[in-house]
């Protein structure tokens, strides 16, 4: 198990911090804020995180590396996706430079930076760890069905869209759910989640056969001890090129619940790689239909709540969206980080009561 609380992080997110840009530096902001020495962007530098982001306080915003360093860095976390997949001549520069330092570097990234011909040998000869937290196991199974007979009560966030709040749902529903004390696992499915949770599987990552796998181990080790488990979704079904995670993490997770998350704003599928959107987004009842009718087949299984991410709406559109779902849909609905969770915390004791169907 890996914990943040060990580091204190200068995160790189150069050219893309921002509100939708940069996606894990955010969400480390949001869940371990007095872990992060400073965020790198050369575009926002001199500002605050606050002043960026709307939320993360003080915490500076640097436009060069080793100013970021001297503030108490003792590990870099990646907390943008390149474009193109690849580093920069200039990320190869600082995370050289960070490891000749003997600081960790954490990764979410599709390409493995401790395989890298010149970081990993750096890495290994200065004795630092490289975490790769896309990097799966290399035993895992195909799954079978068997995350249907815990005894935890599960729970799957499912989505309109990448990038709409899944992650960020099940973790404020957690934070709430303990509060009320109950024990309550959150099941982290992608890099971002690793991070925050310190163990996980990105499945987005895993070879097509054994997504449904990874998704089963998660809920096996999840339910270990806790009376509710929430699984982080991803992608979207409707989504043209991540379809195939959601399916996979949906069969394997095996959920007694659903919960549907969606960005009050969004019509359709986010920019997919530079083309125009041209995905829909149906209605709240036609997307709830897809998902449950696509796990029927495995395992029954029903979406107890709407979950919105209105960061980008006034305080009467978004209360006005919140209630316009509830009305459509007949069931809860909340932005949990703005508004109270309840709704949906409600709803998850009241399911996890009435008990699993087996």
């Amino acid at each position: 198990m890996t914990t943040p609380n060990t580091h204190r992080f200068l995160i790189v997110a150069d050219g893309q911090f921002g509100p939708l840009t940069s996606k894990t530096a955010n969400s480390c902001l949001r869940y371990f804020p007095e872990r992060i020495v400073a965020v790198l962007d050369r575009r926002e530098a001199g500002k605050t995180v606050e002043a960026v982001l709307g939320f993360g306080g003080n915490i500076p915003v640097v436009g060069d590396f080793a100013e970021g360093l001297a503030l108490g860095a003792t590990a870099v976390l990646i907390g943008i996706a390149p474009a193109g997949g690849q580093l920069p001549p200039e990320w190869r520069g600082w995370l050289k430079t960070a490891i000749e330092q003997r600081l960790e570097i954490w990764s979410g990234l599709h390409t493995f930076i401790g395989d890298d011909p010149e970081f990993g040998p750096l890495a290994r000869a200065r004795h630092v760890r490289i975490l790769d937290a896309r990097k799966p196991p290399a035993d895992l199974p195909i799954a079978d069905g068997r995350a249907a007979d815990v005894d935890a009560y599960v729970l799957l966030a499912v989505g309109s869209d990448c990038n709409v709040g899944k992650m960020t749902a099940m973790l404020e529903l957690r934070r709430a759910l303990v509060a009320r004390g109950k024990t309550t696992s959150f099941v982290a499915t992608g890099q971002t989640g690793i991070f925050i949770e310190g163990w996980g599987i990105a499945v987005d990552a895993v070879v097509a056969d054994f997504i449904a796998g990874a998704a089963e181990r998660l809920v096996l080790q999840g339910a270990e001890g806790h009376d509710i488990v929430l699984v982080e979704g991803q992608g979207s079904l409707i989504h043209p090129g991540y379809s195939g995670v959601t399916l996979g993490l949906l069969h394997g997770s095996c959920p007694d619940a659903l919960i549907l998350c969606h960005q009050a704003t969004r019509e359709y599928i986010g920019d997919y790689h530079g083309r125009e959107p041209w995905v829909k987004i149906p209605p709240y009842r036609e997307l709830i239909d897809i998902y449950e009718r696509a796990m029927a087949p495995v395992r029954p299984t029903r979406t107890i709540g709407v979950c919105l991410n209105t960061y980008d709406m006034s305080d009467r559109d978004a209360r006005g969206a919140i209630a316009r779902a509830a009305e459509e849909t007949g069931l809860p609905a909340t932005d949990p980080v703005r508004y109270d969770p309840e709704p949906l915390v409600a709803a998850v004791l009241n399911a996890a009561r009435q008990g699993k169907h087996r």
